[in-house]
């Protein structure tokens, strides 16, 4: 969760915010697109943090396990619309979305995470790439 907060934090410094101004819902709204992005800026802070050091050559972060990918994998999955909307015993309904299905969440997180800041243009992909 801190690194997607991250990734808002980054959304505001590039001017995201400012040059997507609409959430608005649905599965390829400008709000989801924001969301996901902040979910592959939330990888991309995982891996770099691996290999920053502090002051004293110290990584700030030890390289996640596989296991702990797994869970920050499983978490994004949780905070899906889809899987929110299931568990809340009601029809999974795309046109509501504001931060995108548990499948993209994850996608996204991993590009993040394997293709760092660059690859997280959410908003010059197709509704079909998010």
């Amino acid at each position: 969760m801190l690194a997607h907060e991250y990734g808002h934090h980054i959304q505001a410094l590039t001017g995201v915010f400012e040059q997507h101004p609409g959430n608005g819902t649905g599965a390829d709204s400008d709000g989801v697109r924001t969301e996901l992005q902040a979910d592959c800026y939330a990888g991309t802070w995982v891996a770099g943090m691996t290999v920053a050091d502090d002051e004293n050559g110290t990584p700030f972060l030890q390289a996640p396990t596989p296991a702990q990918l797994a869970d920050a994998l499983n978490a994004a999955a949780a905070v899906g619309d889809d899987h929110i909307q299931q568990e809340s015993g009601g029809a999974v309904n795309p046109e509501s979305w504001t931060h995108g299905s548990s499948a993209q969440r994850q996608r996204w997180f991993d590009v993040g995470y394997d293709g760092g800041a660059a690859a997280c243009d959410t908003f010059g992909v197709s509704g079909a790439e998010l």
